[in-house]
C-alpha cells in the first residue's frame, strides 16, 4: 500500500528547519559578542570571557609579591573555572532569549 506524501506537513518541516538554522546562527553571534568577567575568590584574578566559552583576557590584579607560585596558580585556576561557568550560563540565558518563541513541531 502506498502511502501518501503530505506536501504541506514536508513544506512547514522546511521551514521550521531554516528558521531554526537561522535562530542558531543568531545565538551563536550573540554567544561570540557577549562576554562576562569573573575574579578569583581572593580577588587577585581577573577573566574575561565569552558566553561562547572564548577566554578574551586575563588580569592580574595586585602585587604578586608575598605570593607563591602556587597561589597564583590556584588563583588563576579558580578564576578560569568561574569563568567557564559564567560563560555556560551566559550561553543558558541567549539561549532561552533567542529560542523563546520557537515551538518544536511535534510540540503542535
Amino acid at each position: 500500500m502506498a502511502r501518501e506524501i503530505d506536501e504541506a506537513w514536508i513544506e512547514e518541516a522546511v521551514e521550521r528547519h531554516r528558521r531554526l538554522e537561522s535562530l542558531r546562527a543568531q545565538l551563536d553571534e550573540a554567544a561570540a559578542g557577549t562576554r562576562v568577567t569573573v575574579r578569583s575568590p581572593d580577588g587577585s584574578v581577573e577573566v574575561v570571557v565569552t558566553a561562547a566559552g572564548a577566554i578574551v583576557d586575563v588580569h592580574i590584579l595586585g602585587s604578586l609579591q608575598r605570593r607563591t607560585n602556587d597561589d597564583v596558580s590556584r588563583s588563576v585556576r579558580q578564576a578560569v573555572v568561574a569563568a567557564a561557568d559564567a560563560a555556560r550560563w551566559a550561553r543558558a540565558k541567549l539561549h532561552d532569549e533567542v529560542f523563546s518563541a520557537y515551538l518544536p513541531l511535534a510540540g503542535r
